[in-house]
């Protein structure tokens, strides 16, 4: 068991020894920052733990994550009741993209959970983020599969052991991404107190 933490340190190694992966933080915080200054939402999905991770994200924006302040608009697109009735009438590949559809607006974020990259309905509803003129935010795992280089930001986290990376180490990254990522559009929105 304690291997896991090991590749969870390596892991985090990795990602920290990427510049790029910083800077992209700030650039994501000021993309998320800028939406819902101007009254934009953010929208969020992905599949199975990532589905559980976009909905944390967006809690911990609608609710509350360090500091008491307004909520801010964020949607997961998970409802089981949503995703059921489009799976039925449209296939599994919409149930994102028709969500993006019907709340999505230009200027809005749609922040895409995939740890393959290559999950279908996860690149449906980037793509039509793109075609609503949002801004699309990827974080992806492995080798970023079909969403590499689509999202206008992007993480691509390769996972541990490398020759046969696991998704839990990659969510793990996610997550540490989401919450810096809420932690700085508190701090732009709201000052450091």
């Amino acid at each position: 068991m304690i291997e896991a933490f090991k590749n969870a340190k390596l892991a985090l190694d990795a990602f920290l020894a990427d510049g790029r992966n910083i800077t992209t933080l700030d650039l994501a915080a000021d993309m998320l920052t800028e939406s819902l200054d101007k009254d934009g939402k953010v929208l969020a999905c992905g599949n199975g733990g990532s589905a559980c991770d976009a909905m944390h994200f967006c809690e911990e924006l609608t609710g509350r994550f360090r500091k008491d302040r307004k909520a801010l608009a964020a949607v997961s697109l998970t409802d089981i009741g949503h995703t059921t009735c489009v799976a039925n009438d449209y296939g599994y590949d919409e149930v994102f993209a028709r969500g993006v559809q019907a709340l999505g607006q230009p200027g809005d974020v749609l922040v895409a959970l995939s740890t393959s990259g290559n999950s279908t309905n996860v690149v449906r509803a980037v793509e039509t983020a793109t075609e609503r003129e949002m801004r699309t935010i990827g974080l992806l795992g492995r080798d970023g599969g079909n969403l590499a280089g689509v999202c206008d930001l992007e993480w691509i986290v390769p996972g541990v052991p490398a020759d046969k990376p696991t998704a839990d180490r990659i969510q793990e990254i996610h997550m540490l991404v989401l919450h810096a990522l809420v932690e700085g559009v508190e701090r732009r929105l709201f000052g450091d107190s």
